[in-house]
């Protein structure tokens, strides 16, 4: 029994040391490999503390301060639209012609009354001033006179009307007829040849180029901070470019916007890249915003969008950790200003973030601070 242990152990005990020694080499090579790890070069800055007041954002919409839809006030086919979408026009510049021989119609007979009734104007004209003279010699009578007169007097009316008569028909030309309103570009035609035009139906939209707008909508609990004259921050969503603006219009009444209140804020050297249609952040600089006793003021802890991480519904951020390695951070994030975000937990003002990095991020990966 007891050779038969002795012989147990012998051959254990070799099996364990090797066991050991195998493991112990497996974790210095393990080490090895994670030390000779190159690191990344990142770029880190901190965190941006607002102290200088409040602000407060809105989305919006570029627009042109000069926008019409075209429309007609008679019915009529359509025979020729002149203009194509995307098209400079000018001031006056034909748009659209709606078939108009009822009108050709109209004005022929409107001038044959006018023929008629200068005809009858000029005999009782003739008449009136004749029976005038003999009235003063005493060679006709004052019943003379007044029927005379009163033929003049219908006969001129009958003038007037038919000349009136033939403006209103000139007037409807311009219906069959539309011409731009103001210099601008074309955005939208809603008819082709062919088309029945019906009064108050859009033909042609049309933007004026030479200013831009943005509309936006302000709640209720900013709206009384913002003023007329007051200068902002414009962010264009799309190409990231930021612009300067003044607020021009501030509503007074949200009865038909739902609750939010209708801001206008003229854009100063918006430029090319800036088209009518984008969407954009409009950043209102409040200095002195009045607060509610349930809130006290505190420091905005703002980053960069660019520096932040999205997996799904998370957003993070890489810090530094001990050792310069690489930190992801899960954050709670609150409203764009810009280019930047406000952090509303998750980070604080005197931590440091990685901004940049010559390759890619990961939990534990070091890095080295440029």
């Amino acid at each position: 029994m007891s050779i038969k242990i002795i012989m147990m152990k012998k051959i254990y005990l070799p099996l364990i040391a090797l066991s050991i020694t195998l493991f112990i080499s497996c974790g210095k090579d393990k080490k090895e490999v994670i030390n000779n790890e190159p690191a990344i070069a990142v770029k880190v800055s901190g965190t941006t503390a607002d102290n200088n007041g409040e602000f407060v954002t809105a989305s919006g919409k570029v627009e042109a301060e000069n926008s019409a839809n075209v429309s007609t006030r008679m019915m009529g086919y359509v025979t020729k639209v002149n203009v194509k979408v995307g098209q400079k026009v000018s001031a006056g510049q034909l748009l659209v012609s709606i078939n108009n021989s009822d009108l050709q119609a109209k004005k022929a007979q409107v001038d044959a009354s006018i023929l008629s009734a200068t005809a009858g104007y000029t005999n009782a004209k003739k008449d009136f001033d004749r029976f005038t003279i003999l009235f003063n010699q005493q060679s006709a009578s004052q019943k003379e006179l007044d029927d005379i007169t009163s033929r003049y007097e219908m006969a001129k009316a009958g003038l007037e009307g038919a000349k009136q008569m033939r403006n209103e028909v000139l007037a409807q030309f311009s219906y069959s007829n539309i011409t731009a309103p103001f210099s601008g570009e074309v955005t939208n035609t809603y008819i082709k040849e062919g088309d029945m035009a019906n009064p108050g139906m859009p033909l042609v939209s049309i933007e004026g180029a030479s200013q831009l707008q943005v509309t936006a909508m302000v709640s209720e609990s900013d709206i009384t901070s913002i003023k007329n004259g007051m200068d902002v921050k414009v962010l264009i969503k799309s190409t990231n470019q930021e612009v300067t603006g003044k607020v021009v219009e501030v509503s007074g009444s949200a009865k038909n916007t739902g609750g939010q209140y209708l801001v206008k804020v003229n854009l100063n050297n918006a430029g090319s890249k800036v088209l009518s249609g984008m969407f954009v952040n409009v950043q209102f600089p409040i200095a002195n915003k009045p607060q509610t006793t349930a809130t006290t003021k505190s420091d905005k802890v703002l980053v960069p969008e660019s520096a932040l991480v999205h997996q799904g519904q998370l957003t993070g951020i890489y810090t530094i950790g001990t050792g310069n390695v690489a930190i992801l951070r899960w954050l709670r994030i609150g409203k764009t200003f810009g280019n930047q975000v406000e952090v509303l937990s998750g980070l604080s003002s005197n931590e440091q973030y990685i901004v940049s990095a010559e390759g890619k991020l990961y939990n534990g990966v070091k890095v080295s601070i440029n």
